[in-house]
């Protein structure tokens, strides 16, 4: 039965045989290996991110999605991401 909360159906254990258990846990860790070297290799997200954060908190909109899409459709954006890398550079140095 679905979850109403999260509309997601509860985990059957015995739909796995333990070598598929076994794959899944094996591909679970390493898409979060993945996704860990490419956040890492690709700090421009975390300044994306956090200006992003940081606007809504700020601002606190009414309608978080309207806001996000203006958000992330701004043409100014990647050059904000830009200076705000350079920034972020020359503090470190």
């Amino acid at each position: 039965m679905a979850d109403v909360t999260t509309g997601l159906e509860s985990l059957d254990g015995g739909a796995l045989g333990p070598p598929q258990q076994t794959q899944l846990v094996t591909y679970k860790i390493n898409t979060k290996i993945n996704n860990e070297k490419y956040l890492r290799a690709h700090t421009e997200i975390e300044v994306l991110l956090s200006g992003f954060l940081r606007d809504v908190l700020m601002k606190r909109p009414e309608n978080i999605r309207e806001f996000a899409a203006d958000y992330f459709t701004n043409p100014e954006l990647p050059k904000r991401i830009q200076e705000q890398m350079m920034e972020k550079l020359n503090q470190a140095t």
